[in-house]
């Protein structure tokens, strides 16, 4: 389970003791791809990903390219690893009969309203949604540095605030290949929220950028206000969920954070009950922390909802559109 670690924000002694590991890093990476062989599936694939370790808010990004997609006439299916998950699949993502624990929470939460089929080998997954003959196209969650599984597509999220942190490899800093390498991999980038980081000026025209920024449900807020909060999230960035619910002018008396992708153990549930309790807040997370808690504390904790608003949807989506028609061997396989 992930969570930042403070010295990748800054170039720090800690950091620079951790450099030599990096290079370790970056070797075993150019060694992963170049011995890899890519692998071309008959539909095209949309890869949307990262370039560092931790949260940039993708899952959300890759929900709505499904749902614009469709609306725009395509027949999209999603393709996941399955993070956190005990099943290797392929297998199709079903609400009633699998939980966070078997599939991953983000499969989970995607696929209350779409079709998601969680495949630990990528390539394997792929095959198996073409084989289904239902789909014209595969929307990967992650696997930007996957090197199996040639896609059409590639998409890269940055988290405006957080950018590249310290512009290091994994574990001096944050990102999972170098800036350059990074460049090489990517036919467009996305930054969500503020892009205080400045990503968009290191891009420097060499991709196409567009923004977007995560937004949260005002109602669920409103419906609340006056209420003290204890919000807790075990998602790559919690903050930014703890700072969008003060914005929105809610009455946060705690946060909790844990790292992305935790299982919650009766002594966290206990802890946060009686965090509560101390604070008389009431409980709430985020979706994907929702959707990992017992089916008895789902009805204990308020759900907090969160969707993407481009800065220009069309815009968005004509430029994925645009790379999804070209003929497929021109597509990316990094």
């Amino acid at each position: 389970m992930i969570r930042t670690p403070p010295h990748w924000v800054s170039r720090g002694w800690l950091a620079l003791l951790l450099l030599p590991l990096s290079a370790l890093w970056a070797l075993a990476a150019w060694l992963r791809h170049a011995t890899a062989r890519p692998q071309q599936v008959s539909l095209p694939v949309i890869c949307v990903g990262n370039l560092v370790a931790g949260g940039t808010g993708k899952t959300p990004i890759v929900s709505w390219l499904y749902d614009h997609l469709a609306s725009r006439g395509w027949q999209p299916a999603i393709l996941s690893r399955g993070y956190g998950g005990s099943m290797t699949g392929p297998v199709w993502v079903d609400g009633t009969i699998h939980d966070a624990g078997m599939c991953g929470d983000e499969p989970l939460m995607m696929a209350e309203s779409r079709d998601v089929l969680v495949s630990r080998d990528r390539v394997t997954g792929a095959r198996a949604i073409a084989a289904q003959g239902s789909y014209d196209v595969i929307i990967m969650d992650d696997g930007l540095q996957n090197p199996h599984l040639q896609k059409q597509v590639s998409i890269g999220v940055f988290d405006g605030g957080f950018g590249v942190g310290n512009g290091w490899l994994i574990p001096a800093g944050p990102l999972r290949t170098s800036w350059r390498t990074g460049m090489g991999m990517m036919d467009m980038a996305i930054i969500n929220g503020t892009d205080s980081a400045g990503v968009a000026a290191q891009i420097a025209g060499r991709l196409p950028v567009h923004h977007v920024k995560t937004q949260i449900d005002q109602e669920v807020v409103h419906s609340l206000q006056g209420t003290p909060l204890l919000a807790f999230a075990g998602i790559g960035r919690p903050a930014r969920m703890f700072d969008s619910l003060k914005e929105a002018g809610a009455q946060i008396a705690k946060t909790l954070s844990f790292a992305d992708h935790h299982p919650y153990s009766a002594h966290d549930l206990t802890r946060i009950q009686e965090d509560a309790h101390h604070h008389g807040a009431a409980m709430i997370t985020t979706h994907k922390d929702w959707i990992r808690l017992p089916a008895e504390w789902r009805e204990r904790v308020t759900l907090l909802p969160v969707s993407i608003l481009p800065e220009d949807s069309d815009a968005l989506l004509d430029s994925v559109e645009t790379r999804l028609r070209q003929p497929q061997d021109r597509g990316r396989h990094d």
